[in-house]
């Protein structure tokens, strides 16, 4: 019985707190790009917990606009989407802006292999760990050691 009185979830506050915090002590800049609002929405808030500066972005021809007025250390790009799909959006990135790192998500494909045709740095399966995702940006955040 809930009284008139609006309960929160508490799966989502857990998940939440157990997000490890960035390894890094700058906050790297994260560009999320998805079709879907309600993924969006949920990594956004995640990731900004998790101390990353995050955008977001509905589809690939507004994330190059975004991507034009501030270039992320990052991107977290949806591979399914209408307009410019994700495959193209990585690839043009790729291209033009070489500095960015890049991970290609999806629900429609299984494991952690790189699907083929993806130009990416990793590959991160949606509904899949979230754990993993924050193991992946940590590898991304720390920079390549110099000889």
């Amino acid at each position: 019985m809930n009284n008139g009185v609006k309960q929160r979830c508490p799966e989502r506050r857990l998940m939440f707190r157990k997000i490890p915090a960035l390894k890094s002590n700058t906050k790297l800049r994260l560009l999320i790009v998805d079709d879907e609002p309600s993924i969006r929405t949920l990594l956004a808030q995640a990731l900004t917990l998790s101390g990353y500066r995050v955008q977001s972005c509905a589809g690939g021809l507004s994330a190059l606009s975004t991507i034009r007025q501030e270039i992320p250390d990052i991107l977290l790009s949806d591979l399914n989407m209408p307009g410019m799909s994700g495959f193209e959006l990585l690839a043009v990135v790729r291209q033009r802006f070489p500095g960015i790192k890049t991970i290609a998500m999806s629900g429609a494909y299984s494991g952690n292999e790189m699907p083929a045709g993806v130009v990416a740095d990793a590959f991160y399966g949606k509904g899949t760990n979230f754990h993993a995702l924050i193991q992946i940006l940590d590898a991304m955040a720390v920079p390549p050691a110099r000889c």
